[in-house]
């Protein structure tokens, strides 16, 4: 019987060829850090594409600012190369589609997919420093970002971007005069201190106040945005109640420092949020000016107000401790200067705020994929 000596040689060295699905079924091995499921299953790989041993696919974030990117880049070349084909090129492409689990039946803020209150249950904490900086991480992960001053009787914002004296713009939009949000390193920025003259005091009723947080919500165009960071006042009264009636918010994120004294509040605003008539998600608990680091001993801690006393109070509460920022000169200076600390040279700072960071937008994403709608707070009087 004759032999096909040329067909048994072509066998023998033909190539595997990979599919797509044998890359699919190899990535439905890894899993979702966050989320607790795998990248098929979540639906997050797209585009496919085989040429030989090359093979590229992209993988849809559930934010731009993810910061577990690298960690699934790596287990998916991983996947690939163990599972389908260990001679694989594999490359991994990133796109990003934020998750939103806003729901209102009006147009107020219809563009923005995420609305995060920061508030702390007194002044003195660094609250306004955690918002600066938390909209500018989110922002340099690659997140569209806007940043309100909901504190009307201390706004923040214009001393700490270094826009002091200037005013926004006004333009028609759907024949409705919109007030223009100012721009700076990135971030759409509303303050009342861009609109009053801060020599003088805002002396205003709860009404007026309220009416102020309306209009930065309804007539300022935010237009479209991932995240809209809100820097509320210290406490807990008619400004918050009048955001969480007029727009469903994602979250709050709460800041304390470790001092008892600043606990105490805090535990009030925690105890806000969870009563049933709000029922606002709290995203998770910061503690700042966590401890003293000087210039010149950068390795020394200093636990000048106390240690741990945030990390202690999220524990009890049963909240997410998302993280500590150093009591840092740096930090001050900047914000007195108009350069936050996420756009200084401090890398010491800067690297506490991305940890910070990190932690809170992977909290909005568990609790966007495992949460309620969010709807805005209807408080019915008895």
């Amino acid at each position: 019987m004759a032999v096909n000596f040329a067909a048994t040689i072509v066998f023998l060295t033909k190539t595997f060829v990979m599919t797509e699905a044998d890359i699919l079924k190899a990535l439905s091995n890894v899993q979702e850090p966050d989320l607790g499921k795998d990248l098929v299953t979540l639906n997050m790989v797209k585009d496919v594409v085989i040429k030989g041993n090359d093979v590229s696919f992209t993988i849809v974030l559930t934010t731009p600012a993810c910061p577990m990117k690298d960690m699934m880049r790596t287990a998916s070349e991983n996947a690939v190369r163990l599972l389908v084909n260990k001679e694989a090129k594999v490359q991994v492409n990133f796109t990003a589609n934020t998750t939103s689990q806003r729901k209102s039946e009006d147009q107020i803020l219809k563009g923005v997919k995420n609305i995060i209150a920061v508030v702390s249950g007194k002044g003195g904490v660094g609250k306004s420093t955690v918002s600066a900086n938390l909209a500018l991480a989110l922002r340099e992960g690659g997140a569209k970002v806007g940043l309100m001053d909901a504190d009307i009787y201390g706004p923040s914002v214009p001393i700490m971007f270094g826009v002091r004296g200037e005013r926004p713009m006004m333009r028609e939009v759907n024949g409705k005069p919109m007030i223009q949000p100012l721009e700076k390193y990135g971030l759409k920025l509303m303050s009342i201190g861009l609109l009053v003259d801060e020599k003088n005091a805002v002396v205003w009723r709860g009404p007026m106040a309220s009416s102020a947080i309306r209009q930065f919500v309804t007539e300022v165009e935010w237009g479209e945005l991932d995240y809209l960071v809100i820097d509320m006042p210290p406490g807990t009264g008619d400004i918050h109640l009048t955001l969480m009636q007029t727009v469903p918010v994602t979250g709050v994120v709460i800041v304390t420092t470790p001092q008892n004294v600043a606990l105490a509040d805090a535990k009030k605003g925690i105890a806000m949020f969870g009563q049933a008539q709000i029922n606002v998600p709290i995203i998770g608990l910061v503690e700042n000016m966590a401890y003293f680091t000087p210039a010149e001993l950068p390795e020394n801690k200093y636990y000048l107000f106390g240690k741990e006393g945030g990390k202690r109070l999220a524990e009890e509460y049963d909240l997410n401790f998302l993280g500590q920022i150093p009591l840092i000169q740096s930090i001050r200076e900047g914000g007195d200067i108009g350069v936050p600390a996420m756009i200084g040279d401090d890398s010491q700072s800067k690297q506490a705020v991305m940890d910070f960071a990190a932690a809170a937008v992977r909290q909005i994403a568990i609790r966007n994929a495992n949460l309620p709608t969010t709807k805005k707070v209807e408080i019915v009087a008895d």
